[in-house]
């Protein structure tokens, strides 16, 4: 019987097929030293080759699994379906266009071990952007306009590459945009966050696929209901059995 994972790696991808060799060639390279662990990539209503070349190097990996939509359903539900298959206890997700390093993970998980049992993430926060200048405008603007309204503690809840419990993930409400609220949210529950510098790099190949706020109005009704959420947050009581 094969070592259960310790780790599971989940990769939201739409239409990422010249990125998504490289991408798990250094993930495993990053990992190896670390002990069992799985990838899953999430498909989300790929229309290019993205799925054949999955399958490709799925054949020579029993550590990779591709979970398919269908339709795309954004960001956030990728992120959902893969940590709901995840066999592993803790997850590290990251963008599948290559822009987020895998040779950080071992710093992720370093970061998660010395913060403890009440840490429920570990954000990523990037360094040198390589965006346009005006995504990077427009990240800088939703940020600002976050820690505001929800004085998060954090300066980059955008960056794709978290590592965090499992189970501390599922407890979360889960809506549409789910992981640029993480930090908020974790707050909510109690739990900890530590932070792990990240390099930023150009994507590999293609264009983007999954963008920052692009809907003004939509980011300002998740900040809403957010904001909501963690003001109707009530203590639970703490039960002992007698």
């Amino acid at each position: 019987m094969s070592e259960a994972p310790g780790v599971c790696v989940v990769v939201p991808v739409r239409n990422e097929e010249g990125n998504v060799e490289p991408l798990i060639t250094e993930i495993e390279r990053a990992l190896a030293p670390e002990g069992a662990f799985e990838i899953i990539y999430v498909n989300d209503g790929s229309t290019d080759g993205t799925g054949a070349e999955l399958l490709r190097l799925a054949g020579s990996r029993p550590w990779l699994r591709q979970i398919q939509h269908m339709v795309s359903c954004g960001q956030s539900a990728a992120v959902r379906s893969g940590v709901r298959a995840a066999r592993a206890p803790v997850i590290i997700t990251l963008d599948g266009d290559g822009q987020n390093d895998p040779a950080f993970m071992p710093a992720f998980l370093a970061a998660l071990r010395r913060a403890g049992p009440h840490c429920g993430l570990v954000q990523g926060q990037r360094v040198g952007r390589k965006d346009t200048p005006f995504k990077r405008w427009q990240s800088r603007i939703a940020n600002r306009v976050r820690a505001s309204v929800l004085n998060d503690g954090t300066r980059d809840t955008g960056c794709g590459f978290k590592c965090f419990p499992r189970d501390a993930y599922l407890a979360l409400p889960y809506f549409d945009a789910l992981h640029r609220f993480m930090p908020a949210l974790v707050r909510r529950e109690g739990l900890g966050i530590a932070y792990v510098d990240v390099i930023d790099r150009p994507r590999l190949t293609g264009v983007s696929n999954y963008g920052f706020f692009d809907r003004l109005w939509v980011g300002i009704l998740d900040l809403v209901g957010v904001r909501w959420l963690i003001k109707r947050r009530k203590r639970l009581p703490i039960v002992t059995e007698v």
